[in-house]
């Protein structure tokens, strides 16, 4: 990779998405400045999944200036949470030069710049701090590209560990900069994909002393909205916005704003922006109480791969999100299907790579006063069982537990045909290769999908299990059910079976055992 060209740009804002989202909840931990509210991994998450999300609804065709502006704007309008915004702004920053040439140096320095400028009390030991060392770390080098981003992404590494010995809260609490450690899997992902190299876990430094952020919020409101106004009304709304609180941020350009301030009462800081053009968007949360409570209304959410499987879900009574195989929901869809489910909701995932921004679906509902709980299904055999003994007359807390409990005692597997040679836990497999899977690891490697499957149920069901369910797909071959049938007459005759069609594109058949 020589050039951040727009495939490169889409997959950058994806896979930087996608990090943030696995550790969202590790950043949030860290999280005591400017206020310790405890959700900057989250804002951090849900900023880089609106890029992502607005880059990759472009056509394949445009050209680098397009898709980078695009990841801006959608960086820009996505923005929650003070580190959300700051980053924005140097996304914004490394746009303006990126979409003209390849020269990271000028890109990052500028990135730095911007957030720095968008900052109306700039203080060190903050993902400014973090931003600004990347930055100035490579521009007397002279290596290429993937160089330029490796010693960027280091520094950043480096300067996120010094950021307790600047900053005195973060020293007291043991913990560094959560922003910061956020724009580090920016820095870190933007590098993975210009090198090629590729890593599972970024890492987010674990706090060392016990301590608890969440004492530490006082009373107060954080007031967002996206503002329609011209420079000059800008420029006065900074001033008034800085006299009234702390912790401001304004940020964008060209006529839309992104608004971040927390002050003691909400209502000027609105009014201020009324005053200067169009408010819109508006976000206010209490900071001292993040806690809400639900109305009427009990509700399942379901993503699902397939047809049948949809009709699965929705014939439960849940709400479905459908996705592509392989594919994930975008997080409007999914944001949609939970305010559309009711004020207390559970969501099911049923894939791994649907997590997070389910987890950010849900964060948003939250602000909107919806009760959510996203459960860990990793299958959709898993999210079939927990769905089944869904209560909805039983208390939400005590019909999580159930649904969690039950999706927990289902052991998941699959049957798939490999596309390329691969090491596996199973060994070598080549092209053509039926591969059959257990709770996400290769156990068997084969030549028949039906023999494949029938050897995965007898390993699955040798630990214990009363019911196994299968749930084929378009590529399930004829009489797969029977064979797997028979084999369970024979070997384990007190064990039930249930067949469902999920018509599913990906796997010829998913398993379950209960």
């Amino acid at each position: 990779m020589k050039i951040l060209d727009p495939p490169a740009v889409r997959r950058w804002a994806r896979l930087a998405a996608d990090a943030l989202g696995r550790a969202r909840t590790e950043i949030d931990a860290l999280n005591v400045f400017p206020v310790a509210d405890g959700d900057t991994g989250t804002n951090l998450h849900l900023t880089l999944l609106s890029a992502a999300e607005a880059v990759e609804s472009l056509p394949e065709d445009v050209d680098a200036a397009v898709v980078w502006q695009t990841l801006s704007y959608g960086a820009l309008v996505g923005a929650r949470g003070n580190s959300g915004v700051i980053v924005s702004q140097a996304l914004r920053g490394l746009a303006e030069v990126l979409k003209d040439g390849e020269d990271l140096r000028a890109g990052l320095l500028r990135a730095a710049v911007l957030a720095r400028e968008a900052v109306a009390r700039p203080v060190e030991g903050t993902v400014l701090s973090v931003l600004e060392s990347a930055a100035l770390a490579v521009q007397g080098v002279d290596g290429d590209l993937p160089e330029v981003a490796r010693q960027a992404a280091g520094e950043a590494r480096a300067a996120l560990r010094r950021t307790p010995g600047q900053l005195d809260v973060l020293a007291r609490s043991g913990v560094v900069d959560a922003g910061g450690a956020g724009a580090a899997i920016v820095l870190e992902t933007l590098a993975a994909v210009i090198t090629g190299s590729h890593a599972d876990h970024y890492e987010v430094p674990a706090p060392t002393l016990r301590v608890s952020p969440m004492t530490e919020v006082g009373a107060g409101y954080e007031v967002m909205y996206l503002l329609d106004a011209d420079d000059r009304a800008v420029a006065g709304l900074r001033d008034e916005l800085d006299a009234m609180g702390d912790s401001l941020v304004v940020v964008g350009g060209e006529g839309l704003w992104n608004v971040h301030v927390h002050v003691a009462e909400a209502g000027p800081a609105v009014e201020a922006g009324i005053r200067a053009g169009r408010p819109h968007r508006i976000r206010v949360t209490y900071l001292a109480e993040r806690t809400h409570t639900g109305g009427a209304g009990r509700g399942v959410v379901a993503v699902a791969a397939g047809d049948g499987i949809a009709a699965l879900f929705e014939e439960c009574g849940a709400v479905v999100v459908r996705r592509a195989p392989g594919g994930r929901p975008t997080l409007p869809a999914l944001l949609a299907a939970i305010r559309q489910a009711g004020a207390e909701v559970a969501v099911l995932p049923n894939d791994e790579g649907v997590h997070a921004v389910a987890a950010a679906a849900a964060e948003i509902a939250r602000e909107d006063g919806v009760v959510v709980s996203v459960l860990p299904t990793k299958a959709t055999v898993q999210g079939l069982a927990a769905l089944a003994v869904h209560d909805p007359l039983r208390r939400f807390d005590d019909d999580v537990v159930a649904m969690t409990d039950a999706a927990g005692h289902t052991r998941y597997g699959h049957v798939t045909v490999a596309d390329r040679e691969a090491f596996t836990s199973a060994g070598v497999c080549r092209p053509g290769d039926v591969l059959g899977l257990i709770d996400g690891d290769v156990a068997v490697i084969g030549d028949s999908v039906g023999d494949v499957a029938v050897t995965v149920v007898d390993r699955m069901v040798a630990g214990g299990g009363e019911l196994v369910t299968l749930v084929t797909g378009e590529r399930a071959p004829h009489g797969l059910a029977g064979l797997v049938e028979d084999h369970l007459g024979r070997t384990r005759p007190g064990v039930d079976l249930a067949v469902y069609d999920g018509e599913q594109g990906g796997y010829p058949v998913l398993i379950g055992v209960e």
